[in-house]
């Protein structure tokens, strides 16, 4: 069973249940254009401004006054309440290979379509690093939603926590969409190699001393030396 810290899913829902909730009224209202002129000034309008203005999409699907800063042109863009959610509350999970529940976990985040950062352990960088993370657990697969840290998958208390934080329960990503490729939790540190040394020439036998006789002299007979 996974293990779950003190923050209680149902204190998550009272405090989420806000920007969970969107009026069907305001869903179907029509988009409204924030552009930004060369002088500066900022004006609101139903109809696409002019070219030479920097423009900025109204996304309706919040309280009335609210806005999301998209480019026109940044290719395809979140529906405004999914971008609200993954502003608020960023998930991440951290996986590895041969992971069943790690593979339970990502199926479920792309099944729903919650944009989501994946982070592998891949080296023993990542692991510790994730410790560092987890209070010393370096089990997997780990997730975060927004504060919140999911230790081991479960798919009803995941679905919980994601319901909580006002993502769909099905799949609204614009078409072309692409989810990031995964990274490991941390790079790999390069082991400094030590400069071969050169090898010492092979011992040679010291030269005998010239001043040590090597036997009898005229001075002594016996050749006894000492």
């Amino acid at each position: 069973m996974s293990r779950v810290g003190t923050f209680s899913v149902m204190a998550a829902a009272a405090l989420l249940g806000a920007a969970a909730f969107v009026p069907m009224e305001q869903a179907k209202a029509q988009q409204i254009y924030r552009s930004v002129g060369p002088d500066g000034k900022v004006t609101f309008s139903d109809q696409p401004p002019a070219n030479d203005a920097k423009t900025t999409v109204k996304r309706k699907g919040a309280s009335s006054g609210e806005y999301a800063d998209t480019p026109s042109t940044s290719g395809p863009s979140l529906p405004y309440a999914l971008q609200q959610s993954v502003n608020k509350f960023p998930v991440t999970i951290y996986t590895g290979k041969d992971c069943a529940p790690c593979d339970e976990a990502r199926d479920l985040l792309i099944k729903r379509g919650v944009p989501f950062t994946e982070r592998t352990l891949s080296n023993n960088e990542s692991i510790d690093a994730l410790k560092a993370m987890n209070k010393g657990n370096s089990n997997i697969p780990f997730g975060t939603i927004g504060g919140q840290q999911l230790n081991g998958f479960s798919d009803p208390l995941w679905t919980q926590y994601l319901d909580a934080a006002g993502y769909p329960k099905n799949s609204q990503l614009p078409p072309g969409y692409r989810r990031p490729a995964p990274t490991p939790l941390a790079a790999t540190k390069e082991v400094q190699q030590a400069p071969a040394t050169q090898a010492s020439p092979a011992a040679r036998p010291a030269p005998a001393d010239p001043t040590t006789p090597s036997g009898p002299t005229p001075t002594n007979p016996t050749g006894l030396v000492f």
